[in-house]
């Protein structure tokens, strides 16, 4: 059999678009002042900053000066945190859960440390909160909802618009607002995100999930957002995330995400087709499989699937020998010997956890691809299982 190079890694980053790097190219040789200098070099990349932003805004429904550009989703994700936290003058109560990715995980455990008061809320084994454990989970003091929209390991969907109505009759017999963030990253330019539907206080985005490039990303923050900077050295990003502007990333973000609302539906059609049909040929051709997250509660994009009685890790190896890439969960959490926090929290079993692969899908990817996967993989999962006692105690 040829040996064809697949890649299934699209929720780890995706390729860059030729639009998206044409998109570029000015900046680094026409329009490269810096966008803060009063001369007609800065003013010229300074308005193409603006336009960026105006253009990226409107994906979202929401208005340019509530768009902050970052370096990434995980700066986006602390500064919405912090930011919130340095602003509120004294310690309090966020409500997170326990799947969300290691940028939300690792601020929330720092801000235990430093005293104030977490909880995480409990996921079923479809990876969705109870909005009932939620409400219960409120407090007095608390001060900040920080919860995803679509897990990155199994693609699992939080019911976002029902925890900000919760919220919002929340807030109104309070003194103090409690304030919603949610990481999108795993959903910006491939689900239709309206802020004001959404009812979220901030919301965090990354360009190199949907086809922009690495290195760029931004916070929304709704208007009268009480929050703070975290860096500090300049008035730069409304005097919220101090430094030089990437003007070319930006653009580069707006152009990707023009192309992914081009036609959004149809694409996100299109990935469902490919994830269902290797998830039907896994299901087909091999024995012992779980399927991580039901379908019709996950984005269309990522398929997690368990592979008992074998180490996820080796049949990542073989898979590559053979020229596909997929994922064991986070690229953020590789070189991790700890399993899935993702899978844990789900209630999956360890023998099937530690034997989980996640497959992510872009409009990229090929029927002919999947075919390949599927003539590959039922082999290299037969050959890891012959080596495994424990599989063959079972049959």
């Amino acid at each position: 059999m040829e040996k064809k190079k697949v890649y299934l890694d699209n929720s780890a980053t995706t390729a860059v678009l030729p639009e998206v790097i044409k998109e570029m190219s000015p900046f680094w040789e026409d329009i490269y002042g810096n966008a803060s200098s009063f001369h007609s070099f800065g003013r010229a990349s300074h308005r193409a900053l603006n336009e960026a932003r105006e253009k990226t805004a409107s994906f979202f429904n929401a208005s340019a000066d509530e768009i902050i550009f970052t370096g990434c989703g995980t700066e986006s994700d602390n500064l919405a945190i912090f930011g919130i936290v340095n602003a509120y003058g004294k310690k309090g109560h966020i409500i997170t859960t326990k799947i969300e990715h290691h940028a939300v995980l690792h601020s929330c455990q720092r801000l235990e440390k430093l005293g104030y008061g977490v909880t995480y809320l409990n996921v079923d084994k479809d990876g969705v909160i109870s909005l009932d454990e939620f409400k219960k989970a409120l407090r007095p003091d608390t001060m900040l909802v920080t919860i995803m929209h679509a897990n990155n390991e199994v693609g699992s969907i939080q019911p976002i618009e029902k925890i900000s109505e919760i919220l919002k009759e929340e807030n109104r017999a309070r003194k103090d607002r409690i304030y919603f963030h949610s990481d999108c990253v795993q959903t910006a330019g491939k689900l239709k995100l309206d802020v004001e539907k959404l009812g979220v206080d901030m919301l965090s985005v990354s360009a190199h999930k949907f086809n922009g490039p690495k290195g760029v990303g931004f916070l929304y923050v709704r208007r009268a957002t009480n929050i703070e900077p975290i860096t500090y050295g300049g008035h730069h990003e409304n005097g919220m995330r101090p430094g030089t502007e990437n003007v070319a990333y930006a653009a580069a973000m707006a152009k990707a995400l023009e192309i992914a609302y081009r036609d959004i539906e149809a694409h996100e059609k299109r990935v469902l087709f490919l994830r269902e049909k290797l998830k039907n040929g896994i299901a087909e051709r091999i024995p012992k499989v779980i399927i991580n997250a039901s379908a019709d509660k996950a984005v269309s994009n990522i398929l997690n699937v368990s592979f008992g009685y074998i180490e996820g890790e080796a049949l990542l190896l073989k898979l590559d020998m053979q020229g596909i890439a997929a994922s064991t969960g986070s690229a953020c959490a590789t070189g991790s010997s700890e399993p899935s926090h993702v899978l844990s929290a789900m209630g999956v079993d360890p023998m099937y956890a530690q034997g989980a692969l996640r497959f992510s899908f872009s409009r990229q990817n090929t029927d002919e691809e999947i075919d390949y996967v599927l003539k590959v993989l039922p082999a290299a999962v037969e050959e890891l299982r012959k080596m495994s006692p424990v599989w063959n105690k079972t049959k």
